[in-house]
């Protein structure tokens, strides 16, 4: 029996894939931005602040990198309602993929940090430099751009950790695509529309990153 692939029920919904696309961006622009602040500021922590600090974000990154993304999700929406705080599904996952972003953020900005002279930072001590200059000026930004090619593809797998959130019923992509399956019956279709979708978005998401390092780091090593 010979079965022959149909996609014209698939593209009858583009309208409800290009807004669960929508979604997806939202989620990951949002995420992206939020666990990039997490993590410039863990790194910072853990590279300038007091022992008790460094102790602190070390056991919150060793604690988010050692424990599944979904799971994060699932206490984020399911368990803090139980404390007060009781978010909708969108919030949700937003936070849990800013805090989970947040703790790899943070291991590769701190990398960056590390690999900075000792003598570069001694030198601008004695221009006088304030310490807030100090860390922004001659160790952040510096960090930012050895370690930018790591951030840059956590930033992908951040995009593509977007797909479980529709566990926790945020309507993105994928969740979209799981409700065609069960709606048209056509699973092979969907998939492969939705692995074409995904395929472009982290190609042009690539593209951005890269185009978006040669702005902010334009000057010569």
């Amino acid at each position: 029996m010979q079965t022959t692939l149909q996609f014209g029920p698939i593209l009858a919904h583009l309208d409800r894939l290009l807004q669960g696309l929508g979604e997806t961006v939202l989620l990951s622009l949002a995420s992206i931005l939020f666990g990039t602040l997490i993590g410039m500021l863990g790194a910072v922590g853990r590279a300038f602040g007091p022992r008790w600090l460094s102790w602190l974000i070390a056991a919150y990154v060793e604690l988010i990198r050692n424990t599944p993304l979904l799971i994060q999700l699932y206490f984020v929406f399911f368990s803090l309602p139980l404390l007060g705080f009781k978010l909708d599904s969108n919030t949700a996952a937003i936070v849990a993929l800013s805090i989970h972003l947040g703790a790899y953020a943070t291991e590769i900005l701190r990398a960056g940090i590390e690999a900075i002279p000792e003598g570069q930072i001694e030198a601008a001590k004695a221009l006088g430099l304030s310490r807030y200059r100090i860390i922004r000026h001659v160790v952040l930004v510096p960090a930012a751009r050895a370690v930018y090619p790591s951030l840059s593809a956590q930033f992908i797998l951040q995009i593509m950790g977007t797909s479980i959130v529709g566990a926790i019923a945020a309507e993105e992509l994928t969740a979209i695509a799981n409700n065609l399956v069960m709606q048209t019956f056509r699973s092979f279709e969907v998939y492969i529309v939705i692995a074409v979708i995904y395929f472009v978005l982290v190609q042009a998401a690539s593209l951005l990153f890269a185009g978006i390092g040669k702005l902010m780091f334009r000057w010569k090593t």
